[in-house]
Order: C-alpha cells, then sequence, then structure tokens
C-alpha cells in the first residue's frame, strides 16, 4: 500500500506464523516450571504415603503387647524397619552411675497437656545390664533442668533388678542446627547410642545398638518422668501438594491467557 503524502504509513500486522512463533520461548519456560511444580506435588504425594504408612506402624507396634527384648545374639537380626517402636520388656539392674543426658523440650505449646513435663529438660539415659551381661540404654524418661543432677531426685534412682517396659528406638540423624555433643558432661543433643556408649565406657559388643524408651509407669519420687516417647507426628503433605498442583492449574491459566491474546492481536 502506498502511503498518502502527510500521512504516516500503517503499521503492518506480523505473518500469521511469526506471532506462535513468538511464543516458543515462554512455553519453554512455562513448561519447565509446569515440571516442577509437578514434580513437587507428586514428591509429597509420596511422602504422603510414607508418613500415612509410618503413623500405621508405629500405632500397630505401641499398642501390641510387650515382648521380651532379645539378648546380644538376637540384635543382628533386628533392624529399624521391622523393629523401631516395637514394645519390648527387658529385666536387668541400673547402672546409675553412669547416666547420660540427651536435651529435650518437652510438650507441645498447641496442645499442651498439663499433666506432662513441659519446658526445657533432659532425658535421663542409663545403662540395665541383664543377668547375661548385656547392656541396654534406657531412656528412663525427662527431667526438667534443675532435677538433672541425680542427687535432686535420688528416690527416683532405684537399685536392685528391675524389669522394664518400653519402646525399642533406634539412634537418630543428626540435625542440621543440632548443638554439639559434650561427652566430658555426658550431655548430647543427638540419640546416637554408639557415641554415648562410648562416652560411658560401654563395651560396644555387649551394648544395644538401639535404646529402649521406658514407659510412664511411675518411679519413686516422680522422675525421671516415662512415657515421652513421641507418638504423633505432623502430617501435611496432603496440603502442600495441593498447593503445588495449585500454582501448576494456576500456570496453565495464565499462559493459556497469555497466549490467546498473542494470538488475536492483529
Amino acid at each position: 500500500m502506498t502511503p498518502t503524502p502527510g500521512h504516516p504509513a500503517p503499521i503492518a500486522s506480523p505473518p500469521p506464523l511469526a506471532r506462535p512463533r513468538s511464543l516458543v520461548v515462554p512455553a519453554i519456560a512455562a513448561l519447565l516450571a509446569l515440571g516442577i511444580l509437578v514434580g513437587l506435588g507428586s514428591w509429597q504425594m509420596s511422602r504422603l504415603a510414607w508418613k500415612n504408612g509410618l503413623v500405621a506402624q508405629v500405632e500397630q507396634r505401641t499398642r501390641a503387647p510387650a515382648i521380651p527384648l532379645p539378648g546380644r545374639e538376637g540384635w543382628p537380626r533386628m533392624t529399624p524397619a521391622r523393629d523401631d517402636y516395637r514394645k519390648v520388656t527387658v529385666t536387668g539392674r541400673f547402672r546409675h552411675d553412669a547416666e547420660a543426658y540427651l536435651y529435650h523440650v518437652a510438650g507441645d505449646s498447641r496442645q499442651a497437656d498439663r499433666s506432662r513435663p513441659q519446658g526445657q529438660g533432659y532425658f535421663v539415659l542409663t545403662p540395665l545390664v541383664t543377668a547375661a551381661g548385656d547392656t541396654v540404654l534406657v531412656n528412663r524418661g525427662f527431667v526438667p533442668t534443675e532435677r538433672r543432677d541425680p542427687a535432686t531426685r535420688s528416690a527416683g534412682q532405684v537399685t536392685g533388678e528391675v524389669s522394664v517396659t518400653g519402646l525399642v528406638r533406634y539412634p537418630e540423624e543428626r540435625g542440621l542446627f543440632a548443638a554439639p555433643d559434650d561427652p566430658a558432661r555426658r550431655t548430647f543433643y543427638t540419640r546416637d547410642v554408639t557415641a554415648i556408649g562410648r562416652s560411658l565406657g560401654l563395651d560396644p559388643a555387649a551394648t544395644a545398638p538401639f535404646s529402649v524408651d521406658a514407659d510412664a509407669t511411675p518411679v519413686p519420687g516422680g522422675l525421671p518422668v516415662g512415657g515421652e516417647t513421641r507418638l504423633v507426628f505432623a502430617n501435611r503433605h496432603f496440603e502442600y501438594a495441593l498447593t503445588w498442583f495449585g500454582l501448576a492449574l494456576t500456570l496453565v491459566g495464565v499462559f493459556g491467557a497469555y497466549a490467546y491474546q498473542r494470538l488475536r492481536r492483529r
């Protein structure tokens, strides 16, 4: 078209094929983002299945009758997958001279049960020696910081043969922000049975590779307070999955609107 003198030439519309081509780069970016969002949602769904399985497993094992804890000859056949949280009974004598302390904050500010311990303190880990000479670290329960010293709770330092019923607990992985352990003071911030046993001078060959969390059976003097094993787990993976899938759908909608506007321009 020849422009009229004194009037600007009209702006030509891009060729029909140019408009779809202009969406290639945004489409690639949107597809990559969509793949990431869907992948995160799928990962949360897999975490949900794992967490539901864990909750069901823990509930089944903690409600089952207690069984006698095997001696050292049976420990190699025990595994975290098969035996963590299993309810057992073990009989022996406590070595109160070899107590260790695992830092713990008791209670839940969102669902505080005032009949249970609250605040900062320690789990008291005491070696229990069986008649066969096996040693099992027993988490006897929680004491507040000001009652860590055994002299302040001497009534609870029971002597003689005792039977403890509780849950098998395998070592936990050290958290990224966990404080360093202090073996010299027998103070620990991660439930690492090997490290704790080493600090107490226990024979590794005769010491169980797990600990036992004592149940809530009262002890003389009221301390330590047993039955503090965490059995309720946060499970918000379904919410997280919905969030990621929702963002993926939003991305599809936004890109669809953007592409429609680009393609309809003249």
